[in-house]
């Protein structure tokens, strides 16, 4: 009887890798482990192959210091084929976390392929109340670093591109978590967060758009100096900030 479930769901250029993986980690803590499963753009059908990390979420019974240490070596080859370390969780940790994390654990919930064990993550009941501080403060939070970032790489254009694809990343799930404030269920793929975004909350998708094609490495921002897309980036996320500060 096969072992892992839904590996046909993943994108073909990762099963096998994401297989043989599972196998030697399934193998190294057997019935230590509850559940695994993938989640992120791996699950929500944005992955984009050699670009792409594999995400993915072990859910034990318990965890000591020791099964962080017996899999070091496993991870480290998995890292290198762009499988990100895993997060390690205890189910009694995720429940005591739920209104902590709940953008973070709603997301996993919304966007994830069960591979392995009992699918824990669907099951999660999250209190929607705590989400628009934490949007809030993570929104304020994020602009505050750019911000920073930019003292520190202003002078180097490449820089500036890097800082704009690595922050734009990171407030994806910020962004789907702001449409579940405006009573609507998140799209999966990014395209579709950016345009709803955009409209429920009057953001400039041209640029919010040309930023998220150039992660992609679809095309280049075209049009402005890097700085000028900055520029009107953080302006677009101050405005956010405040909108959000009201809701």
């Amino acid at each position: 009887m096969e072992r892992f479930t839904n590996l046909e769901k993943l994108p073909v250029s990762i099963s096998n890798k994401v297989k043989s993986y599972l196998e030697e980690l399934v193998d190294l803590y057997q019935d230590e482990i509850l559940s695994i499963a993938v989640y992120g753009s791996v699950a929500a059908g944005d992955f984009v192959p050699k670009v792409s990390d594999v995400n993915m979420v072990i859910i034990f019974d318990r965890l000591e210091f020791t099964d962080f240490k017996k899999g070091l070596k496993l991870i480290n080859r998995g890292i290198k084929h762009k499988i990100s370390a895993p997060l390690f969780l205890t189910k009694e940790y995720i429940q005591r976390s739920l209104d902590v994390f709940p953008a973070e654990f709603l997301e996993m919930k919304d966007n994830h392929i069960n591979l392995y064990g009992e699918d824990l993550l669907s099951s999660l009941n999250v209190d929607e109340s705590n989400l628009r501080l934490y949007c809030e403060q993570q929104l304020k939070g994020k602009l505050i670093r750019i911000r920073q970032a930019y003292l520190e790489i202003g002078l180097k254009n490449r820089g500036m591109e890097a800082l704009l694809k690595e922050s734009f990343t990171s407030l994806i799930p910020i962004f789907r978590n702001l449409l579940r404030l405006k009573g609507l269920k998140p799209p999966v793929g990014k395209d579709k967060i950016i345009i709803q975004l955009c409209e429920q909350f009057s953001l400039n998708y041209n640029l919010f758009s040309a930023i998220l094609k150039d992660k992609r490495n679809d095309e280049k921002i075209a049009g402005k100096k890097i700085e000028e897309v900055l520029r009107d980036y953080i302006d677009e996320l101050d405005k956010l900030s405040k909108i959000v500060d009201k809701l």
